[in-house]
């Protein structure tokens, strides 16, 4: 059973397990889309979903009028459940972007780890993404060199991070 998050301009937010249909969904549309604009990757060898599960994870999904928009999971750095997280897979439906949905989901995700007790997040994106590169720039995120150790980064990534 999803737990509630909140409804922000029509857009509600449940999280959900990784299993539930609507994550998996949004899941393997974020890898096709990355497949897509990348060629085939290899990025699922350095990623294993069963992170986004509590307490080490979670994964939020976005709805309007009931039909899947986006969603946005988050994982802890390391080993053990810690302060240092990372924002995997934030993806929105071709027709529902530029409409906000995409800053709504990062707003939930990042209150949503703080609840969880993280301080400080890390997410990745690539040359292909103008629009990621753009929204991360634009919302406070700052790019940054390297990742911390235990959370793999493309060798060819923007990285960025922010304290909560």
């Amino acid at each position: 059973m999803p737990q509630y998050c909140g409804v922000v301009d029509g857009l509600s937010i449940v999280e959900e397990s990784i299993e539930a249909s609507g994550a998996l969904s949004v899941l393997h549309a974020a890898v096709d889309e990355l497949n897509r604009r990348y060629g085939t990757a290899d990025d699922l060898s350095h990623f294993n979903v069963d992170e986004l599960r509590s307490p080490r994870g979670t994964f939020l999904v976005a709805r309007v009028g009931g039909d899947l928009a986006g969603g946005v999971g988050v994982r802890s750095i390391g080993s053990t459940p810690s302060s240092v997280g990372e924002v995997k897979r934030l993806w929105v439906r071709p027709d529902l972007r530029r409409s906000g949905t995409a800053t709504t989901l990062m707003n939930a995700i990042e209150s949503r780890s703080r609840e969880m007790g993280f301080v400080q997040l890390y997410l990745e994106t690539g040359y292909a993404q103008p629009e990621a590169l753009a929204l991360y720039r634009g919302s406070g995120w700052g790019e940054v060199e390297n990742f911390p150790p235990g959370a793999y980064s493309h060798p060819n990534a923007y990285r960025f991070a922010k304290y909560l």
